[in-house]
């Protein structure tokens, strides 16, 4: 087999080229880049050769291959040395069957990408594995790279942190005070990472981080998810659903958007299978928004004329982005794929997720948006009974207790909590708990 090989290019002009393990993040006319790879090299095995090949490195514990990333590294990021590569068996995420949940919205396959099943608890790993790994490469290779640094609403810093630390690289986390949960602020605190807590929102920190990593005098490197490092990680998730529905396509994908990376990566990552012959079609993406932030959402109402928002407090915090960077990418990709975009009020995405864990999901607030999205397309007939969806679930819900907590106490912004279920406080008789129970079991029983 050739070699296989990837660079950075200007979406611009494809003939500006850079090296991955080049410290730039911006083409000559000031434009993001994108990686590109070798698909003549990669056309040299067939489709069927690369099912069997990635069929045989599934969630296997031969290094680094047992990772969901690195088990299709060809794809991903080729020429790295396997001992620079710092993972954490990342990927290979549940694609949960959620039966009931769906026969309640009216869909006969509904399906949850449980992207939160990692190792920091969200999909952000599958970005980070290829960047931090590609840092330690060049620190290898004598770049003056002092510290790795981001933006972040949380669990960007959660997993640049841990990959960091893993990796003996200093990280550095900038995060707007008070807009973040206590499990996303205390991940990169405990992993050892300076801390910067800014008095602003995810668009004021990502103003200053890169403001800092553009001097490249400071040997601070820019990990967030306009470094196309990161795409590449991510992009393996819509590679994970059709390879886990034993490659089929899915007629639908849902998917949260905030600073809409995700979106054109698994975008990406689908058309990459399309190319070279792994699948023959592809799925529609829906992307669901926040209606406090909500500026992609705004420009698919106005025929896809972007604009600027500054994003409202929204219970799905790590998507209240109201200036996101990969808008175009995001755009780009909906429109190749036939997409839409849907919004969810707070009291929408709170009761999604609610009626989500009443049948065994526990859904954080973001996948929250995609649910309430997924049943407003379904009730509005753009998503048929009959057609096969993929939710993307992109966190824990454990990383969002008090949004739980919240809820089910009824002190949730903007939320009448109509799925609450607080506990029954009774005093210690045995009589008093037998008349509750079989109230209970009553009202269970005529629900059916």
């Amino acid at each position: 087999m050739p070699p296989y090989r990837a660079w950075f290019a200007a979406q611009d002009d494809p003939e500006e080229r850079y090296p991955l393990t080049e410290v730039v993040y911006y083409s000559r006319s000031g434009g993001l880049l994108e990686v590109q790879h070798d698909l003549a090299a990669l056309r040299q095995r067939s489709a069927e050769e690369w099912k069997q090949l990635f069929e045989r490195r599934w969630m296997r514990t031969t290094w680094p291959f047992g990772s969901g990333v690195w088990g299709k590294q060809e794809w991903v990021c080729p020429g790295i040395d396997d001992a620079n590569i710092v993972s954490m068996f990342e990927g290979g995420t549940n694609l949960f069957w959620a039966e009931r949940f769906g026969r309640e919205i009216g869909v006969e396959e509904l399906w949850i990408k449980m992207c939160g099943n990692s190792h920091t608890g969200s999909f952000k790993d599958l970005g980070m594995t290829v960047l931090v790994s590609v840092v330690k490469q060049m620190i290898s290779e004598g770049k003056p790279i002092r510290a790795v640094a981001c933006a972040s609403t949380g669990d960007t810093s959660a997993a640049l942190a841990a990959y960091g630390a893993a990796a003996g690289i200093p990280t550095i986390v900038f995060l707007p005070r008070g807009k973040v949960s206590t499990a996303q602020l205390v991940q990169p605190i405990a992993h050892g990472a300076t801390v910067i807590s800014l008095d602003t929102d995810f668009d004021g920190c990502m103003r200053i981080v890169r403001e800092i990593t553009a001097d490249p005098n400071n040997g601070l490197y820019l990990a967030n998810s306009l470094n196309s490092l990161r795409v590449e990680g991510q992009k393996t998730v819509g590679i994970e659903i059709v390879q886990q529905f034993d490659w089929e396509v899915p007629d639908w994908i849902v998917i949260p958007g905030g600073n809409l990376g995700n979106t054109f990566a698994l975008g990406k990552g689908l058309l990459m299978m399309h190319e070279l012959g792994l699948i023959s079609r592809l799925p529609r993406i829906a992307c669901a928004q926040a209606a406090h932030a909500n500026p992609l959402y705004r420009a698919y109402r106005n025929d896809w004329r972007y604009e600027p928002i500054a994003a409202e407090p929204t219970a799905a915090s790590a998507i209240q982005i109201g200036a996101p960077v990969s808008i175009n990418r995001a755009i780009s990709t909906l429109q190749r794929f036939n997409g839409v975009v849907e919004q969810a009020s707070e009291q929408e995405l709170a009761d999604a997720a609610a009626r989500a864990d009443r049948t065994g999901a526990y859904a954080c607030p973001h996948t929250g948006v995609a649910l309430a999205a997924t049943i407003k397309l379904i009730d509005q007939g753009v998503i048929k009974r009959s057609e096969r969806v993929v939710v993307i679930s992109t966190a824990h819900g454990l990383k969002f207790s008090r949004f739980k907590v919240d809820y089910h106490e009824g002190t949730l912004r903007e939320v009448a909590s109509r799925y609450a279920n607080p506990p029954v406080e009774l005093p210690p008789d045995v009589d008093a708990v037998r008349r509750v129970l079989e109230e209970r079991m009553a009202t269970a029983e005529q629900r059916g």
